[in-house]
């Protein structure tokens, strides 16, 4: 269960880590302003600073977990299940918010909180003594 528990964290992280490039490295391209349903210049404009500020939200979270799993790793398991539950636990009530407040965007949402909810899930099997 631990390995499983370690896939989905790192897949959760890496997905968070490309959210951050995202919002806060392409916010102004065409892709990515597709993706979020950006339609005008003036609304990736007005937004901009918003989503600058959401990426580095995504990519705080991605390091929480990542480094939660480096401590398990290190055998220092208490404390890394702790940052991988609170990465991934973050990482899934976003998804859920996201879900919930904007349902044309359930795909991104449910993409966005997949990965962290099963990392949850075998963590709770894999760290439960």
């Amino acid at each position: 269960m631990l390995l499983t528990t370690m896939i989905f964290s790192g897949l959760a992280a890496a997905i968070h880590v490309y959210i951050f490039v995202l919002e806060s490295l392409r916010w102004d391209l065409p892709s990515t302003r597709k993706a979020f349903g950006i339609k005008t210049d003036a609304e990736a404009s007005a937004t901009k600073p918003l989503a600058f500020n959401q990426g580095f939200y995504n990519l705080f979270l991605a390091v929480l977990t990542v480094l939660g799993m480096v401590l398990v790793l290190a055998s220092s398991t208490t404390a890394g299940a702790t940052l991988i539950f609170a990465g991934t636990g973050s990482m899934a009530a976003a998804g859920m918010v996201l879900l919930f407040s904007s349902p044309k965007l359930a795909r991104a949402a449910i993409l966005q909180l997949t990965a962290p909810a099963l990392a949850i899930i075998f963590g709770l099997l894999a760290f439960a003594r």
